[in-house]
């Protein structure tokens, strides 16, 4: 009852918000200064996805106001037209923490006059609604997660039920939806009613790699001879990382290297050292966004273990499955629908139940020993990577802010559109 009663007190004070902000538009007769306002709730240079977009609405000459939270990532150069605000919060978690999110970024996006208010995630759609009916523009919400269906629903349905709540009462209103797998387009157009998302996907852009980089090898300490099985981006529960960590115990050779960073990590390091694993299990800080494909690329095998604990795990197409394969590295992957058409409809590696520790070292010792499968999988993984980077899925991005903001805008800013894309 008090999430409802918030919701209703939430409400009442947007319409109150609008109400003050509508007449300060109508008085001074604003006008948009910027095109997009594009907001997320976290660090901004920690997101792949984010300033892969980011960075091809400023090719298109579009000026971007990035409202995003105080992170401690290393700070990502960004193009010309692109201008970044950090939101920083006194709440870490909760209930208290969304409240916070929806009220710092109402009150800064208010700020910002813009053609379209981007939401990159539903934590700031409602703010990103509310700035835009405020300032008589249209907004986007993109739908990185089955945001009511996220592992951390699980056992709490009223969590869920509340997330559902705020996703349909915004979703109709937007100009546009997009999200990263056709099983969650599916599921959105059919429980909102609404016309099918825009599939984008998590690819990465295409660039020149040497075949294999050492850079891997040599953040973890191993001789280049040394079969590295990677894990990258979060360590959390669901995700199978205490699977991987127990199976280690049944892999022939290797070195199993975490990559990234998470609630988990303390307790993974805690469990490889119980096992005896310490000097076969390497936890490595993550890497600029702009450098995971290259020490990818070092590994032997990329690993993508999430847990059928939910809906929006089952319907997943992580971004970790798309660099792997862009870096030339052949991938063991949960046995999920979507992570499966992929994985054995291009032939680029295995599949195997997350859950099962056994399951898992057979699979890796196959993928390990087999180096004519091995050869197979990494030829099929390059010609992917010509089909599947974001050269092409940033396409159907662009085309939908296009249409929004007209074809007339896309040379504001010529010198941004020669950097990027």
């Amino acid at each position: 009852m008090a999430i409802m009663d918030y919701f209703c007190r939430a409400g009442a004070a947007e319409d109150r918000l609008h109400g003050r902000y509508l007449h300060r538009l109508h008085s001074n007769q604003m006008k948009a200064e910027t095109d997009v306002v594009f907001a997320l709730t976290g660090d901004v240079h920690r997101n792949a996805r984010a300033l892969k977009q980011i960075r091809s609405l400023a090719g298109q000459g579009w000026s971007v106001h990035v409202l995003a939270l105080k992170g401690d990532a290393d700070v990502v150069e960004m193009p010309s037209g692109v201008h970044v605000e950090t939101v920083e919060l006194r709440h870490s978690r909760g209930f208290r923490f969304f409240r916070e999110v929806h009220a710092r970024m109402s009150a800064a996006a208010l700020d910002v006059p813009a053609s379209v208010y981007h939401a990159s995630d539903l934590y700031v759609l409602p703010a990103m609604a509310l700035a835009a009916r405020s300032n008589g523009a249209d907004y986007t919400y993109d739908s990185r997660e089955l945001y009511p269906h996220v592992a951390s629903t699980v056992g709490r349905p009223w969590v869920g039920w509340y997330w559902s709540y705020v996703e349909e009462r915004y979703i109709r209103g937007s100009a546009a939806v997009f999200t990263v797998s056709r099983k969650i387009a599916d599921h959105l157009s059919a429980t909102y009613g609404i016309r099918a998302p825009v599939l984008v996907r998590n690819v990465p852009q295409k660039r020149e790699l040497p075949e294999v980089s050492d850079r891997l090898a040599r953040l973890a300490g191993l001789s280049e001879s040394t079969p590295i099985i990677l894990h990258l981006g979060q360590m959390r529960r669901g995700r199978g990382c205490e699977t991987l960590v127990r199976a280690m115990q049944l892999v022939d050779r290797g070195c199993l290297v975490f990559l990234g960073y998470g609630p988990e990590k303390d307790s993974l390091r805690r469990l490889s050292e119980s096992l005896s694993l310490d000097s076969r299990i390497r936890f490595l800080d993550p890497v600029p966004a702009d450098d995971v494909l290259e020490v990818a690329s070092g590994a032997h095998v990329g690993v993508t273990m999430l847990e059928d604990t939910c809906l929006n795990h089952r319907y997943a197409l992580p971004n970790k499955l798309f660099d792997y394969l862009a870096a030339g590295v052949p991938v063991l992957a949960a046995h999920l629908p979507e992570l499966r058409s992929v994985i054995q409809g291009y032939n680029v590696g295995r599949t195997v139940d997350p859950s099962d520790a056994g399951a898992v070292a057979d699979a890796l010792n196959n993928m390990i020993a087999s180096e004519r499968d091995r050869s197979a999988w990494i030829a099929n993984a390059h010609r992917m990577a010509e089909t599947f980077n974001w050269e092409i899925a940033s396409q159907r991005f662009i085309r939908v802010f296009r249409s929004l903001l007209g074809a007339k805008r896309t040379v504001s800013n010529p010198a941004a559109a020669a950097r990027t894309d």
